[in-house]
């Protein structure tokens, strides 16, 4: 089908203007009056919409009432006229097919929705303004994700997706089988003997582990995929299923891993804001003022540094009435995180060597024994976004890690073979792509970043 896509008429309109063109979209608002009637149309190549202005005289009323409704589908041909803005185009409509029709029945009749609602018909949200611009966002970070690593010597790797380990330890898989229920079957031996693989199956919560196979061969590598936990969590900064991205480097300590943390989120927030301006204007004026002041902020400052044992300190005299008690040993809660950043640091932060028991069995023991050679960081207004560390190379401890947490050794042979044959310091960390979209948007909820998410009792 042959037509002009709105964002090329937009950006080259000079070269349009007095011309014949045709294009196509689907009717995002229409308004009519006694002579003329207008439609904003929108095709997807773009955020903003395109105005299409209908003289009736030149069109039947039946034929051009169906080309008003919202949501319908067009291929417009006319000509392009400058707007009532100074920047904007519009198009004086010859001839206009309607291509898909649509009626009153239409989710999307009122301008405002509320975002519950929005959930509830996840299949024509986007097209709305606000998820229109937030999937761009997300279209244009993938990419300058993919770009940073590759401009930095990175091989991009795709691991398993199926497993038979649980990288974190924590039991929040979901299981992969092809076996029904059977009162036959007596014990889950049995059960899985008769599976697709013979053993327990799962998805991957990270590919981590594989990725440290790749790191020990090919140096500096990252994996970009889609993760799974079955963690009973219904918060909004919690999904079942999101997208995850994990570099691992090998002759890397953990100061060297916090670098490139640091220069990756830096340079993917110069990305957005150098790429989608009008997307982060949306944003700002409808989500969080100021937003582009704070992206501003992180790619122009040093971020904060902490030790863990000194953070728990400055929550504890810090006046603040926690709903979870704070205390060393304790897993930061997000009310923690966000007292850190928005209140104390008002910037990213990363918190460093946290006590080993709240963190994974892979983590390089700390020479106190206590700790671990671990950190997260934190931003304003979310939290954690990436959890990074030095792996332990040191066969013997990562096996007492692993038997200590009742781990079965079996699951991880492969993986302590890495620390037998060669082992080398290296680290590497998890960014949730959909934490930072969050983060660079406004968006409170986890929900908003993700076409059909995937949370507990919800499967649309």
């Amino acid at each position: 089908m042959k037509r002009v896509e709105l964002k090329a008429l937009h950006d080259n309109k000079e070269s349009y203007l007095g011309k014949s063109v045709t294009v196509c979209g689907w009717v995002r608002t229409s308004r009519d009056s006694k002579n003329v009637a207008f439609v904003e149309l929108n095709d997807g190549s773009q955020l903003a919409h395109t105005q299409i202005v209908f003289d009736k005289s030149k069109f039947a009323e039946q034929a051009l009432g169906k080309c008003l409704s919202l949501g319908c589908s067009l291929r417009v041909v006319g000509t392009v006229v400058k707007g009532l803005k100074a920047e904007s185009v519009e198009i004086q409509a010859e001839s206009a097919e309607l291509l898909g029709g649509s009626d009153l029945s239409y989710p999307m009749q009122k301008k405002r929705h509320t975002m519950e609602y929005l959930r509830s018909v996840p299949h024509l949200r986007v097209r709305t303004n606000t998820f229109n611009a937030m999937f761009r966002v997300r279209s244009q970070l993938s990419y300058a994700l993919h770009e940073f690593f590759h401009k930095n010597g990175f091989y991009y790797v795709h691991t398993p997706i199926i497993t038979g380990s649980d990288c974190e330890g924590a039991g929040e898989i979901f299981k992969v089988t092809t076996v029904g229920y059977s009162p036959k079957v007596k014990s889950e031996e049995e059960y899985n003997a008769s599976d697709f693989f013979g053993r327990t199956a799962g998805l991957t919560v990270s590919g981590q582990l594989e990725g440290e196979v790749m790191a020990c061969a090919m140096g500096k590598i990252y994996t970009f995929g889609p993760t799974f936990r079955a963690e009973n969590s219904n918060t909004t900064r919690h999904a079942a299923e999101f997208w995850q991205i994990e570099p691992e480097v090998a002759f890397a300590e953990l100061d060297d891993i916090i670098e490139i943390a640091t220069d990756m989120i830096k340079y993917i927030v110069r990305d957005l804001l150098e790429n989608c301006k009008e997307e982060l204007k949306f944003f700002e004026e409808r989500f969080e003022p100021k937003l582009t002041d704070k992206l501003r902020n992180v790619a122009d400052s040093e971020f904060a540094r902490v030790d863990y044992t000194d953070a728990v300190e400055i929550l504890r005299k810090s006046g603040k009435e926690f709903v979870y008690p704070v205390a060393w040993g304790c897993d930061l809660q997000t009310e923690h995180e966000r007292y850190l950043t928005d209140e104390v640091y008002k910037k990213p932060v990363f918190v460093v060597n946290y006590p080993k028991d709240i963190k994974s069995f892979y983590m390089k023991l700390n020479p106190d024994g206590k700790t671990v050679a671990a950190t997260d960081l934190l931003v304003p207004g979310v939290g954690e976004i990436i959890g990074c560390s030095e792996r332990e190379n040191d066969y013997g401890k990562l096996k007492k890690a692993i038997e200590d947490r009742h781990m079965k050794l079996s699951d991880y042979e492969n993986y302590l073979d890495l620390r037998k044959f060669g082992s080398v310091p290296h680290s590497g960390f998890g960014l949730g792509l959909e934490r930072m979209l969050m983060y660079v948007t406004g968006i409170g909820n986890i929900r908003d970043t993700q076409i059909y998410p995937r949370t507990k009792n919800y499967l649309a």
